[in-house]
């Protein structure tokens, strides 16, 4: 005779194993669920105007290709949001901009009913205020922000992020502000680990990204480190003679994907050897974010307005999967309809999460 296990363990044990490493087991029969799925839509017409007033019908959403039954929050929703900022010496020049935006995020972003916890990171993560909605303490806060170690742990400091979201009640909404540069550099913990992370406790994550162009000629020049290996042990094409100066210009560029589908799927199953060149790229496409960048003081207040907008314009459509047991990546999108007609609006530009990961459940 069969009993079900209690709720509760069920939820556990599938949380469990959606954060556990993926084993090669390439014969095993997989099955899942899940309870509710959240995606923050934004809604611009063609000239990148936030358009407001639509209503739930208005809006279909398809998760594999197959509709959903949805719930759409037009309402306004408290907001619990984490600045993480990178502190190490490349941003020596950048912080005192950043110290000065206390005011902005108070007004702009997160509003009256909001709160702010603020976030440092180099080779350390530091919390530097915990939430609170005191003005005057997020910009003491801001101002204890000083350039550290070269390491930038940027992975480590977005799951400590969501760590602290994690613990906000979950009548508000859950949003990071990474102010960094785009690469990470010493992190121990894994991209896939914080990306589902920021699944399972639905965390918005924006950013507002230094060039690194910027930091290299503003930041003070470290010692150079010598190379390991001897330019003969480069490979390089073809006639083209192993010296220092053309393993630098065969070597030095990296390109980047503008579907980041199919790097998702790569990384969440494990692939050895995979490298994410932007890890800031992938944190705001995966959760339906997005990235700005800043060179001056106006540009920084002027990316965190836009943000603060778009959040204050957002619908929130959530709902329980009818295709749960299909293990894998889920696709989502998102369709704006006219009215009773049930066309899709061709005027306008639709911005959601891409999709989720749902967890393999080994049969047996």
């Amino acid at each position: 005779m069969r009993t079900r296990a209690p709720v509760p363990l069920l939820t556990a044990l599938i949380w469990a194993v959606m954060s556990a490493p993926a084993q090669d087991t390439p014969d095993q029969v997989f099955r899942a669920t899940v309870n509710v799925v959240i995606a923050p839509v934004t809604v611009t017409d063609r000239d990148g105007n936030f358009v407001s007033g639509l209503e739930p019908h208005h809006f279909r959403l398809l998760d594999n290709g197959k509709p959903q039954d949805i719930k759409v929050d037009v309402s306004f929703i408290p907001i619990s949001l984490v600045v993480a900022v990178q502190a190490n010496a490349a941003m020596e020049e950048m912080l005192p901009k950043v110290q000065k935006v206390g005011s902005v995020l108070q007004q702009l972003v997160v509003g009256e009913q909001g709160e702010i916890a603020i976030v440092a990171f180099d080779h350390r993560i530091q919390t530097l205020q915990d939430f609170t909605s005191d003005p005057d303490k997020i910009i003491q806060a801001l101002g204890k922000l000083r350039p550290g170690s070269t390491s930038s742990r940027m992975i480590d400091a977005v799951s400590h992020s969501i760590r602290m979201l994690s613990r906000r009640p979950s009548n508000r909404r859950r949003v990071l502000l990474l102010i960094s540069e785009t690469r990470d550099v010493g992190s121990e913990g894994r991209l896939r680990d914080a990306i589902t992370d920021a699944q399972l406790h639905n965390v918005l994550i924006y950013t507002v990204n230094v060039p690194h162009v910027v930091t290299l000629f503003t930041s003070k020049p470290q010692p150079p480190r010598p190379d390991p290996y001897p330019p003969t042990a480069r490979p390089l094409p073809p006639n083209v003679p192993p010296t220092p100066e053309t393993v630098r210009a065969t070597l030095g560029t990296e390109g980047r994907s503008g579907n980041l589908i199919p790097l998702f799927i790569e990384i969440f199953r494990q692939v050895k050897g995979i490298f994410v060149s932007n890890p800031a790229e992938v944190f705001t496409k995966y959760t339906g974010g997005r990235e700005y960048s800043f060179t001056t003081q106006r540009d920084l207040e002027r990316a965190l307005g836009r943000i603060g907008e778009e959040l204050h314009s957002q619908y929130i459509i959530s709902y329980t999967p009818n295709n749960k047991m299909e293990a894998g990546f889920h696709e989502i999108e998102v369709q704006v309809l006219e009215g009773s007609t049930g066309r899709i609006r061709k005027d306008l530009k639709v911005l959601t999460r891409p999709g989720y990961w749902l967890a393999a459940v080994p049969e047996g």
